[in-house]
């Protein structure tokens, strides 16, 4: 069983799960820049998003963490956070996107560094325990080139629900998509 609490600086703690002695997931914060950059820059990361260019244009992640500090933002996001256990500060990251119908969207992305040791899907199943904006349904959206996302949305309970395409900004193509959804239990 999963077991999260959150404390007074709103990070999420989680005991019980593969990666639960490597992370807590917390609010993003203007400190995360640098790192979020240094991850973004990569290739292998911008070409597993939808939104982030590649190369990164000076100025995006900055503009990424104001908005998402703004309260206005319709999207929730948390850092992947490894200081208290002596990684990275920043080793990816997590967010929510509410969509209408009480339902949400899932994106995520790791770090190459912490790659193949369940950083990703540590941070699925914390999100999808604490379920931060009540959904009754979480969708995520993988790139058929990319298995191993794959694999950790389905073994976090999501469900294989169809095929899609959606444009990737760092590719510059529309790509084939596999979408998976995830219904929340009250």
């Amino acid at each position: 069983m999963t077991i999260m609490d959150v404390d007074v600086q709103n990070r999420i703690h989680v005991e019980d799960i593969g990666a639960s002695d490597r992370f807590v997931l917390r609010e993003i914060r203007s400190s995360d820049v640098g790192l979020l950059e240094q991850y973004a820059s990569d290739k292998r990361v911008a070409f597993n998003s939808r939104a982030i260019p590649h190369p990164l244009p000076p100025g995006t992640m900055e503009a990424f963490v104001e908005r998402s500090l703004a309260q206005k933002n319709p999207q929730s996001v948390w850092i992947i956070d490894g200081s208290d256990f002596g990684l990275s500060e920043v080793m990816g990251m997590i967010a929510l996107k509410g969509l209408d119908r009480e339902q949400s969207e899932i994106d995520f992305w790791v770090g190459p560094s912490f790659w193949g040791i369940g950083i990703a899907g540590g941070a699925l199943r914390a999100i999808i325990k604490k379920n931060p904006l009540n959904s009754k349904m979480i969708f995520a959206e993988i790139f058929q080139d990319n298995i191993v996302a794959a694999r950790a949305v389905m073994a976090s309970g999501f469900n294989y629900i169809g095929e899609a395409e959606t444009y990737s900004v760092a590719r510059n193509v529309i790509a084939p998509t596999w979408t998976y959804m995830l219904k929340c239990h009250d």
